[in-house]
């Protein structure tokens, strides 16, 4: 079931008040409170992005990043498979610009 884009986008800016009403009212650097706000706002987001994108084919310029820690803190082996092409990419782009200044 698709659900309405504009239901969701009241749902996301509704998310985003409440997240930034926790932020301001922060108790302490731990308080769960923001930690909430930011699970619910993630998502609305996500609701809202589907939504648009089963609709009218659209997407909104923004993405959230996967979780790359497991359990432990520890980064797991997809996130240093995912970094690891990263560098890859740059260094194969810096060898292109040498080739191109010789």
């Amino acid at each position: 079931m698709t659900v309405d884009p504009r239901a969701a986008l009241d749902r996301f800016v509704a998310a985003l008040e409440a997240h930034y009403g926790a932020v301001v009212a922060r108790r302490s650097d731990e308080d769960p409170a923001v930690d909430d706000a930011y699970d619910v706002l993630a998502d609305a987001f996500e609701v809202y992005d589907d939504a648009l994108g089963a609709v009218y084919g659209e997407a909104t310029p923004f993405y959230l990043e996967d979780d790359d820690e497991d359990e432990d803190g520890d980064l797991d082996d997809d996130a240093l498979d995912d970094d690891d092409d990263v560098f890859d990419a740059e260094a194969d782009e810096d060898e292109a610009d040498e080739d191109e200044h010789r």
